[in-house]
């Protein structure tokens, strides 16, 4: 009958809207790190849904003090048991180093050694000549995802029980892969088919 169908709707919104007060944790228990590229689709890349993790995104998917603090509060204090990391090719933040970056920013007035960083917190700010490192640019992709997971696994904030991964979402094939897993490397050249004997 029609009813059961909107009482059920009616009910699972209702849970939807109070999944914190009720103690509902995300389906998966998972908590993401990602670039915030549009060509990247979390949920679609890890075969995910509404609801199944947290997703934290921000410029090329890097652990920052903010990353810590997010991953700190789903794994304490909402039941996460697992992180992924997602970087992918293509990414902005190989573009440009973090001097060309802080040498723009100085070209348009802004005194990036008086700048604080955070505006709820106007006292923390980084030490003179720290913004290039801070921006976190980076020239390898499938290094940075190995050094992301490195750098969550043995933060002190992060419990030791939670299994933590990262893959590469490549741009150009829409697929995820492993760190230094480039199967095309492997495939389609005459070095990989002689290796065969053929």
């Amino acid at each position: 009958m029609l009813h059961q169908k909107v009482d059920q709707d009616l009910s699972d919104r209702k849970n939807w809207a109070l999944r914190r007060q009720l103690g509902i944790p995300n389906n998966k228990r998972l908590w993401v790190l990602a670039c915030m590229d549009e060509r990247l689709p979390v949920e679609k890349a890890l075969g995910i849904g509404e609801g199944d993790a947290h997703i934290f995104r921000n410029a090329g998917g890097v652990v920052t003090d903010d990353a810590i603090r997010s991953a700190m509060l789903t794994t304490h204090l909402f039941g996460t048991k697992e992180i992924i990391v997602i970087n992918h090719t293509e990414c902005g933040m190989m573009t440009a180093s973090g001097e060309f970056i802080s040498h723009f920013l100085e070209k348009k007035g802004i005194n990036l050694d008086q700048t604080s960083i955070d505006p709820a917190l106007p006292e923390l700010k980084l030490s003179k000549g720290v913004f290039s490192k801070w921006i976190k640019t980076f020239v390898d992709v499938d290094e940075t995802c190995v050094k992301q997971v490195e750098l969550l696994r043995h933060s002190p904030l992060i419990p030791e029980d939670v299994v933590i991964h990262g893959y590469i979402w490549e741009v150009e094939t829409m697929r995820l892969r492993s760190p230094h897993s480039r199967l095309i490397e492997k495939v389609n050249t005459a070095q990989a088919m002689s290796a065969k004997g053929l």
